[in-house]
């Protein structure tokens, strides 16, 4: 099996020019860019016993409406390879660095210039021993939560030797005490591991698997891979899962990179196509989201399987990093080099707009800030990206 999360081919790398006169820029020193959305290349065939897909909303058609970039700040730059992002309770964000596996702390709160220090500690060392960084995998996702007693607790995603952990310890200001294992075997592989991690309003851990590239393991109820999982701080499955004792919340899912909710409840997660369709997806617990059998939307083929909100041409997304505001979901793209924002309208979501387009290259992931703008990470520096000076940055992003 193909990877998704790579470097654009040459024609969508053409594409990608013809776009330069909505979004100027330079290698050296980039200027956001406004976008209205571009007409993907129609794509109308999939490999193997995947159905052709149709997409489930407007988003092969142009878009009139323009969404609008306030203001743009780097907050840090010469990040390696990073991939996780999660705010701490004074207001500082930790940043997990997949191939060091490495934490940094970003603290932006004063007038200067952001602040970036790694974090130590034994907790800290026992990560970057973990962490095996192999194709895809590494230190991935991170969350932070607070107990009512002011403990805070980072959790973070790891891909060893042997499969994908979740690991917790216990932050003193800049240090990471002795780690505990929350959750072990998770497959790995080298593609596909999944990896984020998020607490949700119920304040249940929730996480995201990869199928490692055995799509087998999306539709198996018993493997961990190709779900999205729902747990105790302890690693338990969490009460009210659509299984008693299985941490099992949603299954047929190929590599879901991104989730978040809205304030209606709504759960949505971001999902890696193979060769045709990328999918927004809202999250329903115990659906069945057609991995392997059907990639994007299934129509009335495949009876069952839940239908993605919107889909994407591959080379226009490969979403990962999702971010939820009071007005829309927000999408990192890494092969489509933009942000997607898809307008939250009640009970559905609008046509999704492009913004950022090539302007700063591939985006990692994007997380809302305690002042609500957005945080982005850019991902140029993983092998698959084209590196510009200053690579890999912490943009700092304000929508009007």
């Amino acid at each position: 099996m193909r990877s998704r999360d790579r470097r654009p081919t040459l024609r969508a790398a053409a594409c990608l020019v013809a776009l330069a006169g909505v979004t100027a820029c330079t290698a050296g020193n980039p200027s956001p860019g406004v976008s209205s959305a571009a007409v993907p290349t129609p794509v109308t065939t999939t490999a193997g016993p995947i159905a052709t897909p149709v997409p489930a909303t407007p988003s092969a058609t142009p878009v009139a409406v323009r969404g609008e970039i306030g203001d743009v700040r780097e907050l840090a730059t010469g990040l390696d390879v990073p991939w996780g992002l999660a705010f701490l309770p004074d207001g500082r964000a930790l940043v997990t660095q997949r191939g060091t596996g490495s934490i940094v702390a970003v603290d932006a709160r004063g007038a200067g210039p952001a602040t970036v220090s790694a974090l130590g500690g034994p907790g800290a060392a026992t990560i970057r021993a973990a962490t095996a960084a192999q194709g895809e995998g590494g230190l991935l996702g991170i969350a932070v939560r607070p107990d009512a007693d002011g403990t805070v607790h980072v959790f973070v995603y790891v891909t060893t030797e042997r499969d994908n952990e979740v690991l917790s310890a216990r932050l003193d200001g800049a240090s990471l005490g002795e780690t505990t294992v929350v959750l072990a075997g998770i497959p790995k592989g080298s593609n596909h591991d999944g990896g984020r991690l998020a607490f949700g309003p119920d304040g249940y851990l929730y996480v995201t698997t990869g199928e490692t590239g055995n799509r087998a393991l999306a539709q198996d109820p018993a493997s961990l891979g190709g779900k999205i999982l729902r747990i105790t701080t302890d690693g338990a499955p969490a009460p009210g899962n659509p299984t008693a004792g299985s941490p099992v919340w949603s299954l047929g899912h190929r590599n879901v990179q991104g989730i978040g909710w809205a304030a209606d409840g709504r759960m949505f997660a971001s999902e890696f196509g193979q060769d045709t369709w990328d999918e927004l997806n809202v999250i329903v617990p115990g659906g069945n989201y057609g991995w392997p059998v059907v990639e994007g939307d299934p129509g009335s083929a495949a009876d069952g399987f839940v239908r993605p909100v919107a889909t994407w041409a591959t080379h226009d997304a490969s979403p990962s990093g999702l971010a939820v505001t009071s007005e829309g979901v927000y999408l990192a793209a890494l092969r489509g080099e933009r942000l997607w924002r898809v307008p939250l309208l009640p009970g559905t979501v609008g046509a999704p707009l492009p913004l950022l387009v090539g302007a700063y290259g591939r985006l990692r992931n994007v997380t809302v800030a305690p002042d609500g703008s957005l945080w982005v990470l850019t991902g140029n520096t993983d092998g698959r990206g084209t590196v510009r000076a200053g690579d890999d940055r912490l943009l700092r992003v304000t929508i009007v």
